[in-house]
């Protein structure tokens, strides 16, 4: 078996999610999820009761879950806030909370994103990162005896149908003995926020929340809030790049047996040279990012590899998506078709946890290929959105 084929495992774990999900539409599809095949177990250690799995498996969900444009809280809850415990190395809070994600009756959010630079509007005001970069992060942690006391905005908050019943922060701490004024920390919220808002977005199958914390008590997870932050982002963009994927191949088979279904001159339109092209092109671009995806949930969300992956599957599922909605002609571009779903899922995925551009600055900085001058980074913000 080569290393990126999946395992007989993982094509059991597809195939259970894929029929559960034919199943029960929305979110109706959680329970079953969690109950029945333990999706949300997969990324907690066994040791808290979970199955050990690691961004391969997580991945099989996630691309099942890009495929029917699942509204569940598998992202936000199994992926980032499991992550983002087990990188605190808080093992109090891990045992405490870990369990209960692992069997769904739980629902965890991390809050994470900021406006840049205090704009009002959430405009990026030049940055191609959106808000997600340790250094665009404001929320501030005081001390107040045995806890702390944070206030912000955090935006783009995955969410739920319900409040999460456990939320995580990143603030940066204020002076207190033994921490580094300025340094980044990673909390949990000791009481409901003073605002949990779900906002009315562009895609609807993605609930997303703004979050107002007015010294909302909390307790300190870990004083490395950088580091914590730089694993879970790996983990994230891994993850999503598979979903990405699962939603860019179900757009591409919707397409092509329109294409067949679809008589013009008398004759299917799939059987017109230009459109065959066109077809090709779009399932050169699904496996090109279907193989950096797997790569990197192989290496287990290695930094390189996770930036490319986000950067390549963002742009290839927004193609695919845009060619979806071309290739079905006038039915594309009606509320009552699919196809519309797919277009701003994949618009809004691809600024989710950065831009492709932040993740090519990045993986082009980490590679030691930007100059200081700053004509590095205008070039790798020029290729792409």
């Amino acid at each position: 078996m080569r290393p990126l084929e999946p395992t007989g495992e993982q094509e059991e774990l597809r195939d259970a999610v894929r029929a559960v999900l034919a199943r029960h539409p929305g979110h109706t599809a959680w329970a079953p999820l969690t109950a029945r095949i333990g999706v949300a177990a997969l990324a907690v250690p066994e040791e808290y009761g979970g199955l050990g799995c690691g961004p391969a498996e997580v991945g099989v969900v996630m691309a099942e879950l890009g495929r029917a444009l699942s509204p569940v809280p598998y992202l936000g809850s199994a992926v980032l806030t499991v992550a983002a415990l087990l990188a605190s190395g808080d093992r109090e809070a891990c045992a405490k909370h870990l369990p209960h994600l692992a069997e769904g009756t739980a629902v965890g959010a991390l809050a994470w994103a900021e406006t840049p630079d205090g704009r009002p509007d959430g405009r990026p005001d030049g940055r191609p990162d959106g808000g997600w970069e340790a250094d665009a992060l404001s929320a501030r942690a005081e001390p107040a005896g045995a806890h702390w006391l944070l206030t912000g905005t955090k935006r783009y908050v995955l969410a739920g149908p319900a409040e999460p019943s456990l939320l995580l922060a990143f603030a940066r701490l204020d002076g207190a003995a033994g921490t580094d004024p300025g340094r980044l920390g990673l909390f949990e919220l000791l009481a409901a926020p003073a605002a949990f808002t779900v906002r009315s977005t562009m895609d609807r199958t993605r609930p997303l929340a703004e979050l107002t914390l007015d010294r909302t008590p909390a307790r300190l997870l870990s004083a490395d809030g950088a580091g914590v932050l730089a694993r879970v982002r790996d983990l994230a963009c891994t993850a999503l790049a598979a979903e990405q994927v699962g939603a860019a191949a179900r757009a591409l088979e919707v397409t092509v047996r329109y294409a067949k279904d679809r008589v013009q001159f008398g004759r299917p339109i799939g059987s017109f040279q230009a459109v065959k092209h066109r077809l090709a092109d779009l399932h050169t671009a699904v496996e090109g990012a279907r193989s950096l995806a797997l790569a990197a949930a192989a290496a287990d969300a290695a930094p390189d590899l996770a930036a490319a992956a986000k950067s390549a599957c963002s742009e290839a599922y927004a193609y695919v998506a845009a060619e979806m909605i071309q290739l079905h002609g006038g039915i594309g571009i009606t509320w009552e078709h699919e196809a519309h779903e797919y277009f701003k899922r994949a618009h809004g995925s691809a600024l989710l946890f950065g831009s492709p551009a932040a993740h090519r600055e990045r993986l082009a900085s980490r590679l030691g290929f930007l100059p200081n001058d700053g004509v590095g980074t205008a070039r790798c913000r020029s290729l792409g959105p």
